[in-house]
């Protein structure tokens, strides 16, 4: 089975993440910045009258602050309350496959703070690169992305650095939740782009990594749209999928798979203790999907139907509609289509997370005929 079904429920409301997420001011502090854009939620009309739904709507975020992904949203927000609230911090640190650690750097960069980022054995030149530009030292640990996380979480208890993880544990869920709720300026620009169409969205496709992303989206939609909140599915690369093999058990557990994926920005560990509890209460479904799929969903961006517009993706980010068009595809699907109320008038809101943040690899895939796949 590549998809668990699952009903929300009431969660701890009282909990200090939704009291943080509640409280948050992400969205005017963003607009105070002279690098802010709105980036467009662009709606892919032919490719929509293709696979036969209502409308697809994706908020493309391959333009966020010129870094080419969405985690500046919730690394610059943490960052900037971090400051006010201890005015001796002199060093940040992270770990990171990728674009988190990049906007790690790039707020440190503004603040003048020195910044140190770990990346685990399998992140690739480009990425590491792409992070050192901003004046991080980048280190290249020979491990996962979950040890990863473990090793910088000791170099900042053994040196004094102030650790700013995206992802949640025992003792350290203050910093996890100021991102969580820095990721919710994307949501409200949704919320006033979606008005001004005159739409309503009723399903949501999440790709997920550790969780603290899709935690917050779900929160917002949760708390804003009350009744009218839409269907959400969250989708895990298959090698790694801890919140789909935590759904399964009922408890957080760290994924079984080969973490071999080149959907890189999903290749994480176990889940952020804060957005599983959100996660397990207030989702529709969660399902997995392999390597082909994504790249099929990169090519289907890159190489539009007709008027639409072209969308460059990267692995990660074009997670979301190889989902959705796996769900469509497959007779295995059918139950979640049902589940879903799937059908030829859903409106379905993608997000294309990052944009080719590994050239190599997005030009290997746009360039693969996918009949010798």
């Amino acid at each position: 089975m590549n998809y668990i079904l699952n009903t929300p429920s009431d969660y701890d409301s009282d909990c200090s993440t939704n009291r943080i997420l509640q409280n948050s001011t992400s969205f005017p502090f963003h607009q105070s910045l002279k690098e802010y854009n709105c980036p467009d939620l662009i709606t892919l009309t032919d490719l929509s009258n293709s696979i036969g739904v209502g409308n697809i709507f994706i908020k493309d975020e391959s333009d966020r602050f010129g870094l080419n992904a969405f985690k500046v949203l919730g690394a610059s927000y943490a960052i900037s309350r971090l400051l006010k609230e201890q005015t001796n911090i002199k060093t940040v640190c992270t770990a990171t496959d990728g674009n988190h650690g990049k906007a790690v750097a790039w707020i440190a960069n503004k603040y003048n703070i020195e910044c140190i980022v770990y990346v685990p054995h399998d992140t690739s030149k480009e990425r590491i690169t792409a992070i050192s530009k901003f004046g991080a030292s980048v280190h290249q640990i020979n491990d996962n992305y979950e040890n990863t996380c473990i090793h910088a979480q000791y170099m900042c208890s053994l040196n004094n650095w102030t650790l700013v993880q995206d992802t949640s544990f025992d003792g350290y869920e203050y910093i996890p939740s100021l991102i969580m709720s820095g990721y919710l300026t994307h949501m409200h620009e949704i919320n006033d782009q979606i008005k001004l169409m005159n739409k309503s969205i009723d399903i949501v496709f999440l790709q997920c990594g550790v969780g603290s992303w899709p935690a917050s989206c779900i929160w917002f939609f949760r708390n804003l749209f009350n009744q009218n909140t839409p269907k959400i599915v969250l989708v895990e690369p298959k090698e790694s999928a801890g919140v789909f093999e935590s759904l399964k058990i009922g408890n957080r557990v760290s994924p079984n798979g080969l973490n071999q994926t080149i959907m890189a920005g999903l290749n994480c560990g176990i889940p952020s203790k804060n957005a599983w509890k959100i996660i397990k209460s207030g989702i529709d479904a969660a399902m997995i999907i392999d390597d082909l799929s994504c790249e099929k969903a990169i090519r289907t961006l890159f190489n539009p139907l007709k008027s639409d517009k072209k969308i460059v993706s990267g692995e990660s980010g074009a997670a979301g509609l190889a989902g959705l068009l796996s769900v469509l595809d497959c007779d295995k699907f059918k139950n979640l289509r049902n589940h879903l109320k799937l059908d030829k008038n859903s409106n379905v809101l993608l997000f294309n997370t990052e944009g080719a943040t590994d050239l190599k690899s997005f030009n290997r895939i746009i360039k693969k005929d996918p009949n010798n796949s």
